[in-house]
């Protein structure tokens, strides 16, 4: 039976020898990939492109190691089976755990520096995220952790960053990027990923001579200056869109391919919604930035611009069509 015609791939493997090094080699790397242990040597996939792929390198590295190994898709004999094997990837547990961990954070919050609770986020965000990756038929428990985890981000923001803007209604008006040149711009000081972003998108797409001002509070904000994500700036959230995203499309920039793909990653770590797989790394990063940098927003918006332009030049390379 091909595996594309299979509901599942299974992996049949022995190793004989005294080393352990090859059977441990496996054990994680099928821990990794979320296979469900049957029995000794028998571990099973829901059947797909990537399943059998992986078994079936998994399956030539224990055979180069002196073992044998067979991939086999198959689908189930019955209803009865088909429960039992999915219920061999509940992750229910897993997602209780995590939920808890996020009820905690949210309990401990107020005696909680800045800089430990978004650390704590970023390492519930990448467990969670690696929950997700093996989990291959979601269903309550991870919309319930999802849920809980993005309460949790805004009650952080809500402690570290109290003006976090308010979404408005209404068209995003298209501007001139020629009258809009070797201006001044404000933000919100300590700067975090919507703020550094959007500053990075200005100085790189829109005013390369742009000049920061860093506000204590949106009202120090003079009247001839461009503001940026907060409540009556020019720029700020508009409907489902994060600041980043207004300013792409004010300019004309929402065409641009690896812009899109960085605004999907702002988006979900500002206000959540389709996760992102750079999501995590990229919020660890942002926090050490943070912690090494302290007051110094210009500092910041250096060394996280030179991960954005990273991340723009990767994403540009990535296949794929503006949907």
């Amino acid at each position: 039976m091909p595996w594309n015609q299979a509901t599942w791939v299974m992996l049949v493997a022995s190793l004989t020898g005294r080393s352990p090094n090859p059977r441990m080699r496996l054990w994680r790397a099928l821990k990794a990939a979320g296979a469900a242990a049957i029995r000794d040597g028998v571990y099973v996939l829901p059947s797909n492109e990537a399943s059998w792929s992986f078994l079936r390198v998994q399956a030539t590295e224990v055979t180069e190691a002196g073992g044998s190994a067979h991939v086999i898709p198959f689908t189930a004999a019955d209803g009865g089976q088909e429960a039992e094997l999915r219920q061999a990837f509940d992750r229910t547990a897993l997602y209780a755990e995590s939920l808890e961990r996020v009820t905690r954070l949210k309990t401990d919050l107020p005696g909680l520096s800045e800089v430990d609770a978004r650390r704590q986020l970023v390492a519930l965000r990448r467990e969670l995220a690696g929950i997700a990756g093996v989990d291959f038929f979601p269903g309550p428990a991870r919309n319930q952790a999802e849920g809980a985890l993005r309460d949790a981000e805004q009650a952080v923001n809500a402690q570290f960053s109290p003006d976090e803007p308010h979404a408005t209604k209404g068209a995003i008006t298209r501007r001139n990027l020629a009258d809009y040149r070797g201006r001044r711009w404000a933000t919100r000081r300590h700067l975090w990923v919507d703020r550094v972003a959007s500053a990075w998108l200005i100085r790189r797409f829109i005013d390369p001579a742009a000049q920061f001002l860093w506000l204590a509070s949106p009202a120090d904000c003079p009247a001839d200056v461009l503001g940026f994500d907060f409540d009556g700036a020019a720029f700020t959230h508009v409907g489902p869109r994060v600041s980043f995203e207004v300013l792409a499309v004010s300019f004309g920039l929402d065409h641009d391919l690896g812009l899109v793909r960085l605004g999907r990653l702002v988006h979900y770590l500002d206000v959540g919604g389709v996760p992102v797989a750079d999501a995590a790394g990229f919020a660890s990063v942002m926090t050490g930035a943070r912690a090494r940098r302290g007051d110094d927003d210009d500092g910041l918006l250096a060394d996280i611009g030179t991960v954005l332009d990273c991340l723009y030049a990767a994403y540009l390379d990535i296949p794929g069509e503006l949907s």
